[in-house]
Parts: structure tokens; sequence; C-alpha cells
């Protein structure tokens, strides 16, 4: 059983003020590359991993601990007694905001659930999981719900963010509050669009108590960026593409780099990332952002991608990686 996943772009996240009720919420798009594949076959009592490919200590590293993590967080909760063996057939690099925690995370997750649902194994109040339900399990979506969503639905998507009522907290790691955010919409992204990814080298890593010091330290944001922020977006952003207006969407990818927490993620940022930005802007691209907290950047273009693409590749040079990659409309695939 093999199941693939797309990666995401965490392109903002909406509200950590919390005046009008509400937390988070967000915008991302899926991405068909990179991505991730994942193998699983049933085996004695204990969890093992292997790599098609040969892939870097950190890739590694990383993909054992969340397949691991994540295994034993479904046999425990579904009270499964078999022993399940995974061969990683595609990964890519974690801590570059694209989202692979939580693609490993789900892809483990769904083959398992599938697997002990096709043999069997599984109690009826058990039978019919959802997708946000499995996420809740496994304790992914506490900061944003994006990744969920592009696991399952892929495109553009729309994180309606936390009742404050229920969660207590505008900061994204609260507690124990792990059920995952409301789902609003997904859009179609014009295929004919395509997104420049540009990884610069460097180690800025934002995760584990580092982040949480950060959201509590810059939280709540200004009110007046929140409301701008949420104009942008649905006045905006959606509208224009729907209309498939890629230059006045850009013009609103580039404005909502200096709003609200994505204002708080760029300012961590060495000078290079930022200098990156705006050369990437005068090499054609109509809009350009950082996903999640970096350090990957993303172009949005369409008939200059390879006008972008080769200037943005001679300016970075051996200093991080370049490549075009395409939005994914759908989310997960799964085979036998």
């Amino acid at each position: 059983m093999n199941i693939k996943t797309p990666s995401r772009l965490h392109m903002t996240l909406i509200d950590l003020n919390g005046s009008y009720g509400r937390s988070g919420g967000g915008i991302g798009l899926t991405l068909s590359d990179p991505y991730f594949s994942l193998k699983l076959e049933p085996s004695e009592k204990n969890i093992t991993i292997d790599f098609k490919k040969q892939y870097s200590d950190e890739i590694q590293d990383e993909c054992r601990r969340k397949i691991e993590n994540s295994a034993n967080l479904i046999k425990e909760y579904f009270n499964l007694d078999t022993g399940f063996h995974f061969t990683v057939n595609n990964a890519y690099p974690p801590h570059s905001g694209l989202g692979s925690g939580s693609q490993t995370a789900l892809a483990t997750g769904k083959l398992m659930y599938d697997y002990a649902k096709e043999n069997l194994l599984l109690s009826k109040e058990h039978e019919n999981i959802s997708i946000v339900t499995l996420g809740e399990i496994l304790k992914r979506g506490i900061s944003s719900g994006i990744g969920i969503f592009a696991f399952e639905n892929g495109g553009f998507i729309v994180d309606g963010g936390y009742n404050l009522k229920d969660k207590g907290s505008i900061l994204p790691s609260s507690g124990t509050y792990y059920k995952p955010p409301q789902f609003c919409s997904k859009f179609d992204f014009p295929e004919d669009w395509n997104i420049v990814l540009a990884i610069a080298n460097g180690d800025n890593t934002v995760t584990g108590v580092k982040e949480d010091i950060l959201f509590a330290e810059n939280c709540p944001v200004p009110r007046f960026e929140v409301e701008k922020l949420s104009h942008i977006i649905f006045m905006n952003l959606i509208p224009f593409l729907l209309e498939k207006n890629i230059e006045e969407f850009g013009k609103y990818i580039n404005q909502i780099q200096d709003l609200g927490f994505k204002k708080v993620e760029l300012g961590l940022q060495p000078p290079k990332i930022k200098n990156l930005m705006e050369k990437m802007k005068e090499f054609g691209a109509y809009g350009v952002g950082m996903s999640s907290f970096g350090p990957t950047l993303y172009g949005i273009t369409d008939k200059n991608t390879k006008e972008v693409y080769k200037s943005t590749k001679e300016y970075l040079g051996d200093d991080g990686i370049v490549f075009v990659s395409k939005p994914q409309n759908y989310g997960y695939e799964k085979s036998d």
C-alpha cells in the first residue's frame, strides 16, 4: 500500500489578535513538487523504517522520528497489535517551510488506518474516521490547518482558525488543545500559473519552544493589521485568483508580507532572504512571498517562468537551490 502527498506553501496566518472572537486562520497553496511518498507493509510487532533513496542524515532522522511518533499514536488510539514496515520512497527537507512534518505524519496515519480498516482491525465506532479527526489523533494542525487541508483537498486553501471560547488563547500552541481549525474553502489554482521556489542555504529554524516564545512575545498583533490583511485576502487576493488576474494577485501577495505575523516571520530572516525576495520581483515574478517561517521563497509566474527561474538561479548561485513547481488542485494519492 503506497501513498503520495503534496507539499504546501503557508502564505500567512490571518488573525493573531483575537478581538473578534476567533484566532489563527490562514491561507496556503498545495504544490505537486516536492512531494512525500511512503509504502506500508505489515510486519511483526515493531515499527521498522527504511529508505529507497540516499538522503541526508537530517531528512532521515526527521522522517524516522515523525513516522515512529505517528505510528505509535495510531497504534495506541486504535489498539492495534500489528507491526508495520515503512519504506520512504521520496522525501524532502524538514523545517524548510513546505510542510514535510504534517505530510509525513498524515501519510503514516492514513496508511495505517486504511490497512486496519481493510483487514477488519477497527471497532465499529472507528470505521469512518475523517482526515481532520486523523489529524487530531496525530496532534497535527495545532498552529494551522493548512497542512491537513492540503493533504486532503489540495488547491488554494482558506483555514478559518479557532473559536476562542473553545481554545482560550490566541497563541497557536495552547496547552493541550489539539483540535484542528475550521476548514473554510478550497479554490482551484490556475494550472497555467507556475511557482518558482528558492531555498537559500542557512539554518534559521523556528520550532518547538523557540516557536512558542516567538508567538508569546509578538502576540497579539495590531488589530488594524489583522483588519487590513483580512480585507486584502477576501476582497482582493481571492477574487483576483478566481478572475485569473495574475498581476493583481501577485500585487497583493507582495502586500501581505508586511502585515500581521508574516511581518514578524520575515523579521527573523537574514538580509539575504529579503534581498532575494526583491530580486525575484525584479526578475519578473508578479508576487513573492515566504512560506511559513522560511527559508523557502515562492514567486508567482506564468509565461515568464523561465526568465525568473534562470535569473534567480544565477543570483543565488551555490548558496541554495531553485526549482519550478506547479499547483496541485487535489490532495493525496493512494495505490496498492
